[in-house]
């Protein structure tokens, strides 16, 4: 059996490479957030059809994680974030060229199915390049990145988009997909010299069922899902689409202004990650208390904003908010810390395949919500914006339930590994339904 990776400075190299790709996925995934208004006006849509875009977009990307984390597992990569810069590129730009909604519906797609190939390949790299203590770093590390995206959506993109227009801000964008291509073909490696993981067993029907068989009924994997549900979409609602729109249309605050706040979003989102990233790495037992109490303290903010006396929250109450939304991404990430240890090296893609649709599908249903209770309600966000505790409570009680048993199976293999003077693997038996 082979050692873990040692890390160090080719390593760093080889998964900065993926993180870039990653980097500029992001960017193209939150493009629309800053032109949601300009969306609306260019192709002539109410709020529903506008939610529509990010709705397909997280449709397409949510659907692919399985698939994208067997392909990882099977084909490696090298080859899948290849294939996903591609498909992104060419979704940004077929958005910035299209004439009418059903073709900008079609690039966003597009988009959607290239970006949901760059998330599950960078974990991928960073478990097969460094040592397993420092995955959670790495996790938080690369989705720190992945907000460092965002926040050039709000700081740069939106500026040339009010500019120079919505063509010139949408392809000008897509050069970064092909800029980053290049060092992806050129340099980058799936795993270290001596590293190679275990040949991929043959027959393809076989293997697929297998390996998300064996995930799914690890609780581990379940609980991993079900905190990336729970934890991410609250801020990627308010990033990805409604933010702006509900920063200016419902407080009354300028672009520039709710601009700001966006970006606040980003940063907090950046410093809690790195927070959350050394917690977790030194003390594992902090997993679960900081993914609750991230959803608690989001629903006391979102419910405090909501219910706020007059038309208006005041602005020290929409800081805070903004402040709070962005401890939303670095808890999702917790998700992919319990379904790390309950899968093998060989299952890591689609363990964190599944892991990562939950959040995605939070994300799909809060926006539809919003959009459709929008044009019910002759725009009242405050009736809009409750439905985030309805998703937010499916979600706790699903993590509360998990949460015993995957913990004790995650105890128990812990317990024969060491046991056993082994390196930290499943071991080999029937997991728990």
């Amino acid at each position: 059996m082979n050692a873990e990776p040692p890390g160090g400075r080719k390593a760093v190299a080889v998964w900065c490479i993926g993180v870039a790709v990653y980097f500029v996925a992001v960017i193209f995934r939150t493009s629309l957030g800053v032109a949601g208004l300009e969306a609306a006006d260019r192709f002539h849509v109410n709020a529903s059809a506008l939610s529509t875009f990010s709705l397909l977009q997280l449709l397409v990307y949510a659907g692919m994680q399985v698939p994208v984390g067997l392909m990882v597992d099977r084909l490696g990569t090298k080859k899948v974030l290849t294939l996903g810069a591609v498909l992104f590129t060419a979704g940004q730009v077929g958005f910035a060229l299209s004439p009418s909604y059903g073709m900008a519906l079609a690039a966003r797609a597009l988009l959607g199915c290239g970006d949901a190939m760059t998330f599950i390949s960078v974990l991928r790299l960073g478990t097969r390049w460094f040592p397993a203590r420092r995955g959670p770093l790495m996790a938080q590390l690369a989705g720190l990145v992945g907000m460092a995206g965002n926040l050039v959506s709000t700081l740069v993109l939106a500026p040339v988009l009010h500019g120079l227009g919505w063509v010139p801000a949408f392809a000008g964008s897509a050069v970064a997909g092909l800029i980053v291509l290049v060092p992806l073909v050129l340099f980058l490696r799936d795993h270290p010299e001596g590293h190679e993981p275990p040949p991929a067993a043959r027959g393809a029907g076989g293997f697929v069922r297998r390996q998300i068989r064996d995930s799914w009924r690890e609780p581990g994997t379940r609980l991993g899902l079900w905190v990336h549900f729970t934890t991410q979409f609250p801020a990627m609602v308010f990033l990805l689409l409604w933010g702006m729109p509900f920063l200016v249309e419902a407080q009354g605050l300028s672009r520039t202004t709710a601009g700001g706040l966006l970006t606040l979003v980003v940063a907090a989102n950046m410093g809690f990650g790195l927070v959350y990233g050394q917690l977790i790495g030194r003390r594992p037992g902090a997993r679960l208390p900081l993914a609750l109490g991230t959803v608690g303290v989001t629903a006391l903010l979102w419910a405090s904003v909501l219910v706020y006396p007059g038309d208006r929250a005041p602005m020290w109450l929409l800081v805070t908010l903004c402040v709070v939304l962005g401890t939303c991404g670095p808890a999702s990430m917790i998700g992919f810390d319990f379904a790390r240890p309950a899968n093998p090296a060989e299952r890591q893609g689609t363990a964190s395949g599944i892991t990562n649709m939950g959040g995605f599908l939070a994300s799909m249903t809060t926006l539809l919500a919003v959009g459709v209770l929008l044009d019910a309600t002759g725009d009242d966000y405050r009736i809009a914006f409750s439905s985030v505790f309805a998703v937010e409570l499916l979600g706790l009680t699903q993590v509360l339930r998990l949460a015993p048993r995957a913990l004790a199976r995650e105890r128990e293999t812990l317990t024969v590994t060491a046991a056993a003077g082994g390196s930290p693997r499943k071991a080999a038996r029937p997991a728990p339904r």
